[in-house]
């Protein structure tokens, strides 16, 4: 499998602020929006464009524009906050969704949502979560998009872990894998060592609140 690690000092910068403990929830969001916009610029080195004549106020340049943009799926609840940052940096992608929670006793994800094209066959998609702990909620979102064709998948994650990039390495799709780092291990919890906490909690707050 492919594994781009974008190492650069301003990633390592929003990374840090995102690892934190000290940043609230907007200095989170607002390190995520950064960082995710920069994932999805790497993502995109390598996507197919094609030229066209464009004029200037003073002549003709080579014009240049994405020849099929990428589908963008993001994996709710805490890839929400990565359709942004990419729309910003590919604002005329599609986007898809895919729902799923966490059951907090089998680490295992419970799907609840799936809106996606039903034919996927040709398109470059991008799957969006901030965090690639086991691996099982990204594998179960990248064989529905397998299922429905696609054969071209990047997977874009913020923070990695080493058993889940191993899993997703040993699955056999047809999955990249665009990250800021590799993080050693997890926790008896399930939670990436030294990771972040939970993205999701950290963009929107606890899951478990009386409103």
């Amino acid at each position: 499998m492919e594994i781009t690690i974008v190492d650069h000092p301003l990633a390592a910068s929003r990374l840090t602020i995102m690892r934190d403990e000290r940043s609230d929830n907007a200095a989170f969001r607002a390190a995520l929006a950064d960082l995710g916009a920069m994932l999805v610029y790497e993502a995109s080195r390598d996507l197919p464009v094609e030229h066209f004549d464009c004029r200037t106020p003073v002549a003709v340049a080579d014009g240049t524009r994405l020849q099929d943009p990428p589908i963008i799926v993001p994996v709710i609840r805490a890839g929400l906050g990565m359709i942004d940052p990419a729309l910003s940096m590919i604002p005329d992608a599609q986007v898809g969704f895919i729902g799923l929670a966490r059951n907090e006793e089998t680490h295992e994800p419970v799907p609840y949502l799936e809106a996606l094209p039903h034919d996927l066959s040709g398109r470059t998609v991008f799957v969006v979560d901030p965090m690639l702990a086991t691996g099982g909620s990204l594998l179960h979102a990248i064989r529905l998009l397998a299922e429905r064709g696609a054969t071209n998948i990047t997977a874009i994650c913020m923070v990695s872990a080493q058993p889940g990039v191993d899993a997703l390495a040993d699955s056999g799709l047809p999955v990249r894998l665009v990250t800021a780092c590799v993080d050693p291990s997890l926790n008896a919890d399930a939670y990436i060592v030294p990771g972040l906490g939970d993205a999701g909690d950290r963009l929107y707050g606890p899951r478990n609140i009386d409103l």
